[in-house]
């Protein structure tokens, strides 16, 4: 009997409006104030109140993601409609599950807190590549995590800049400054739905496919949209940038990506790759060592004057970038050397119990740089024949860079996902991103801690990864009772499977 399930709009939908619900006890909570206590149910925020929540919240998580792998079985990935007829389903039904994430609480990250906070510290006149958000108490530093209170930003200055416009406008309150941060975010998420399907068509791929895997995505849901992570925003100009340079607008396209880079610097990834696209258009009219010098030259000085006139604009400075590697504090698996680094530990301390994991850690994220570095001159290199190259080689480089930095969170992937499904990838590239979207999906709690060290829990989580992966790209899965209707075995069907005849006897 093959498995019917119910359409993916109404199921993501429920999954939607399970975690806005589930939000306001099982996220990233408040410490003081809050709806909640507003509304004098703040024992859903602790104890057994918690932990309805939290099942609130992860039944949430479930039912969107079972309506995006239903969405991309049935419409995406085997393409039961017309191009434009799906691309406009994608994007409707993903509009209408993001509706009711609108005023929910933060999840799955308290991020939004301390971009209050560093907004505040510019506001208030303090130094936040200096200074921790400990020096300047109030409402806003009650709700920023304790492992960030003593910690330096590592964003740029129009990371800054916004958070200090967003707390002039709002004063000291946090509910408040919440909510615009959801507009910023969700301005930024649009920019980057509308950018992904054009990218992909201009580079003759299948723009249904990059919105629901580059958009739709739970990931980008929950993290951008639930999260408010300044990737939003990022991601959304680089995407912008991009799709210009594909129409030949290289120096808007460069201006909207160095925009990008002053806001985080995870952002410059994709300016090398511009260079090929720019010195593959001037190519036709110039030697192509002369196109790639000029093009290269021109970029590079319009990306620091854009960068140049944000921070001075902006009253900031350049002191983050000595905080670009700031919040290395953080350790889990999904970064190479915090994972090697604990395999390491585990087989030295058979022998030397007083080896420390730091020291392994240490030694290892040094490597890892290296081969960072390295990686990404290789693929900068190797994909530059043409535009799909070049952006798929953008992807690639996002993808080693995360592998190998010191620290990599799930929102980080937000570069790489947007432009996977726009290049016209081979379908093992499809299915890992598929896969690798649900483990990441199910990795994280509504609180944001995540729960990569829990053995059992990533075995399921992987095995569930690859049943699903397996069943949207046209897998049916079978059971061996019958079908609905279908008459009982008769005499002719036992007929066909008689017992074995009695075992003749055989000398020993």
């Amino acid at each position: 009997m093959i498995l019917r399930l119910p359409s993916a709009l109404p199921l993501g939908l429920i999954g939607s409006l399970l975690l806005f619900l589930g939000s306001f006890g099982g996220g990233a909570t408040r410490n003081r104030g809050g709806i909640l206590e507003a509304l004098h149910l703040d024992f859903l925020a602790y104890g057994r109140g918690a932990g309805v929540s939290n099942v609130v919240f992860w039944a949430g998580v479930a039912f969107l993601l079972a309506g995006w792998i239903i969405l991309g079985r049935r419409h995406v990935l085997r393409g039961t409609g017309g191009e434009g007829g799906v691309e406009k389903q994608v994007r409707q039904t993903m509009w209408l599950w993001i509706l009711p994430l609108l005023p929910a609480a933060p999840m799955l990250s308290r991020d939004v807190y301390s971009y209050l906070m560093q907004g505040a510290m510019m506001r208030d006149g303090f130094d936040p590549y200096t200074q921790g958000a400990a020096v300047n108490p109030g409402p806003y530093l009650l709700e920023v995590s304790h492992d960030w209170r003593n910690t330096t930003t590592p964003y740029g200055p129009l990371h800054l800049w916004i958070g200090e416009g967003v707390t002039r406008l709002v004063g000291d309150h946090v509910t408040a400054g919440v909510l615009v941060y959801k507009v910023i975010s969700v301005l930024g998420f649009a920019a980057i739905a509308w950018a992904v399907p054009r990218i992909a068509r201009a580079l003759g791929g299948d723009p249904a496919l990059a919105l629901w895997l580059g958009v739709a995505n739970p990931v980008m849901i929950l993290h951008m949209i639930g999260g408010m992570h300044n990737e939003s925003v990022m991601v959304g100009l680089v995407s912008l940038g991009l799709l210009a340079c594909l129409h030949q607008r290289f120096l808007a396209g460069v201006a909207l990506i160095a925009v990008a880079v002053s806001l985080k610097a995870t952002a410059a990834i994709a300016l090398p790759f511009v260079v090929w696209l720019a010195t593959l258009h001037y190519a036709r009219r110039l030697p192509r060592v002369v196109a790639f010098l000029v093009t290269g030259f021109v970029g590079l000085v319009e990306t620091l004057a854009v960068v140049a006139a944000v921070t001075w604009l902006s009253g900031s400075s350049w002191g983050w970038l000595s905080e670009i590697s700031g919040n290395s504090k953080v350790i889990n698996p999904l970064a190479l050397p915090s994972l090697l680094a604990s395999w390491v530990t585990w087989v030295v301390q058979v022998v030397d119990t007083g080896f420390e994991y730091n020291t392994a850690l240490a030694v290892l994220r040094n490597i890892s740089l290296v081969a960072m570095l390295a990686g990404l001159v290789i693929v900068w290199w190797l994909f530059r024949q043409n535009a799909r190259r070049a952006l798929a080689g953008t992807a690639l480089a996002y993808q080693v860079a995360f592998v190998f930095n010191s620290v990599t969170l799930p929102w980080y992937y937000a570069s790489v996902i947007t432009l996977v499904g726009a290049v016209r990838p081979p379908e093992w590239v499809l299915r890992l991103a598929v896969g690798a979207s649900i483990v990441v999906t199910l990795a994280f709690t509504g609180s944001g801690n995540h729960q990569l060290y829990n053995t059992w829990w990533m075995a399921g989580v992987f095995v569930l990864a690859w049943l699903l992966t397996d069943w949207a790209f046209g897998r049916d899965f079978t059971g061996p009772w019958p079908a609905p209707g279908a008459a009982p075995p008769g005499p002719a069907d036992r007929a066909g499977h008689r017992p074995d005849a009695p075992a003749e006897s055989r000398p020993r």
